[in-house]
């Protein structure tokens, strides 16, 4: 079955490439659209003393996420459909996602280590809560 619409769980770390080159690989063959999504963390996390700080250190992280989303669809080498930054717990934006945009798979990277090990400890929820099929990629250094 070809997909139309692929949800890619991609994080700020070079591995992230990786993952959309082979998300690319199945999406290519049948024209599928790409949805890049990823989590933003909350600086409230890290230091709640700096109360007043919070809101520029906030649009810092998000404008660095964002340049990196940028150079992931610069570089893909295919057309990428949306970018969306998220906070919160992933399982429920993917799940919102696939929902409202049609998305018939789910590439998430699978490794555990960093930051994508969020996302390896989130498969288990996106894959319980998912609607559809679920990708998980091995991603070695």
């Amino acid at each position: 079955m070809p997909y139309a619409h692929l949800l890619v769980a991609v994080a700020v770390t070079t591995e992230s490439q990786k993952l959309l080159a082979q998300a690319i690989d199945i999406a290519r063959p049948c024209n599928a659209r790409v949805t890049l999504i990823t989590l933003a963390s909350d600086p409230e996390l890290y230091n709640q003393l700096a109360a007043p700080m919070m809101e520029n250190v906030r649009n810092v992280l998000q404008e660095e996420i964002q340049q990196f989303l940028d150079g992931l669809v610069r570089d893909a080498n295919y057309p990428i459909e949306r970018t969306i930054i998220a906070s919160g717990e992933l399982s429920e934006h993917i799940l919102h996602v696939c929902r409202t945009q049609s998305v018939d798979l789910v590439v998430c990277g699978n490794h555990n280590r960093t930051f994508l090990a969020r996302v390896a400890c989130s498969a288990k929820s996106i894959v319980l809560a998912s609607e559809v099929d679920v990708l998980l990629v091995t991603l070695r250094e």
